[in-house]
């Protein structure tokens, strides 16, 4: 009788297993469809409107208005007028017991994002895409009975398999989960995020896969390793700088009680930022590509402007945030990154004649400010060396990322994705 009780247990414990297993093979192939197909979208129809910049520069004052003013019609009259909360909405679905994140997040967020960054708002898809993804592994969770016991399970299989779809980065996309979500390290949690992993790879591999961006890195000298410590202690800064400048602006604009008023402020703030400095743009990828061809200057004036645009980048994701918009800090930490890593090789060139390669410290300088802005290293590092494509900087990513990390935790131990949730 003992032994026919425990076959049956186990038998019961192998099928929950293997649901659970195909439950997350769905999430990734649905996560991956969603993230893809968002990127590419947006991606079109941004590179679209630059163009359309380009001709008549005007136009900059019309198209955050018009983002944020569709934004708001949706929420209120399609999404049940409830605002997107972004990596918030997730953390809280996990932590608290019986509250689950609702099918309508998928199309929110996945709309939402889309509109935010091609209308110009100043961050990215990546924040919209965790969310959209996770609410699919939520749903997928309540639509089998069993399954709702692996709620989180499949949320974080969604996300993780949402970040590996946008950056081709499926070890990022694990570490993402493992660090800012869950420390879950059971065999079924572990599996389930796998499954969705390897299934969200596959599809992006072989249906969707297109470099984000082209470096050429070659090699890194060793001599150069205190100046690497400098840069990872410049971004705990930066970091702290875009962190304080959203939970701001996302407080300021709380304050104002007439949505209309919000959308019409910060519109032309950003319609204002970006007509003088256009890299402030969407997500500013094509800014990032543009640094690569910059060489050493002559005279540091000539540094002048990315010295502004890395002091005004987190101003203008703040108030895209603030005024309505969907997205997050992804895009921006990698942008104010590239930018920092830039300015700090060139000036210490210039300064000391180190022969520094600037290529380098623009990607050891993505992988830090983004460590600093999460709180996670780890996946700062394997997603940028994913970007990269090559692990040829992964000593002094890991460094940089490392200290930036701990210099931005010492400062302000809070993200915006925590803040409001511990104070």
């Amino acid at each position: 009788m003992n032994t026919s009780t425990t076959s049956s247990y186990r038998h019961k414990k192998v099928r929950r297993t293997v649901t659970v297993l195909a439950a997350a093979a769905v999430v990734g192939v649905f996560s991956a469809i969603v993230a893809d197909t968002l990127k590419v979208i947006t991606e079109h129809y941004e590179h679209d409107f630059v163009h359309r910049l380009a001709e008549n520069q005007y136009l900059i004052f019309f198209l955050p208005f018009i983002g944020f003013t569709t934004i708001h019609i949706l929420r209120q009259f399609l999404f049940k007028n409830k605002p997107n909360k972004g990596i918030k909405e997730v953390l809280d679905s996990i932590n608290n017991g019986g509250k689950t994140l609702p099918a309508y997040k998928i199309p929110s967020h996945y709309f939402n994002g889309f509109l935010t960054v091609i209308f110009g708002g100043s961050t990215g898809i990546e924040v919209s895409t965790v969310v959209a993804t996770a609410s699919i592994g939520a749903l997928s969770s309540h639509k089998v009975g069993h399954l709702n016991k692996y709620r989180t399970d499949l949320v974080c299989a969604g996300l993780a398999a949402g970040v590996t779809a946008l950056f081709n980065a499926p070890i990022a996309g694990f570490m993402f989960a493992f660090e800012v979500f869950t420390r879950k390290r059971n065999k079924t949690h572990l599996a389930a995020l796998a499954t969705a992993i390897f299934t969200s790879y596959i599809l992006t591999r072989y249906f969707f896969y297109v470099k984000v961006f082209n470096f050429e890195v070659t090699v890194w000298h060793k001599e150069a390793l205190p100046y690497f410590v400098l840069l990872g202690i410049l971004a705990g800064f930066n970091s702290v700088f875009l962190t304080k400048s959203v939970l701001f602006c996302k407080k300021f604009f709380g304050t104002l009680r007439n949505d209309y008023v919000k959308i019409i402020a910060g519109s032309l703030i950003i319609s204002t930022l970006i007509f003088f400095f256009p890299s402030l743009y969407g997500e500013g990828y094509s800014g990032i590509k543009n640094l690569t061809s910059i060489t050493q200057p002559s005279d540091l004036y000539i540094l002048l402007p990315f010295v502004v645009i890395l002091f005004l980048k987190p101003i203008a994701t703040s108030v895209t945030l603030g005024a309505g918009g969907d997205g997050g800090v992804f895009a921006p930490s990698l942008f104010i990154g590239a930018f920092l890593g830039l300015i700090t090789a060139l000036t210490l060139n210039y300064f000391f004649h180190l022969d520094l390669i600037a290529l380098n410290f623009i990607i050891i300088g993505m992988a830090a400010v983004l460590s600093g802005s999460i709180h996670a290293p780890l996946t700062s590092i394997f997603l940028v060396c994913a970007i990269a494509d090559n692990y040829v900087l992964f000593i002094p990513i890991v460094i940089a990322s490392l200290v930036s990390w701990l210099v931005a935790h010492f400062i302000f131990p809070y993200t915006v994705y925590t803040y409001k949730a511990t104070v």
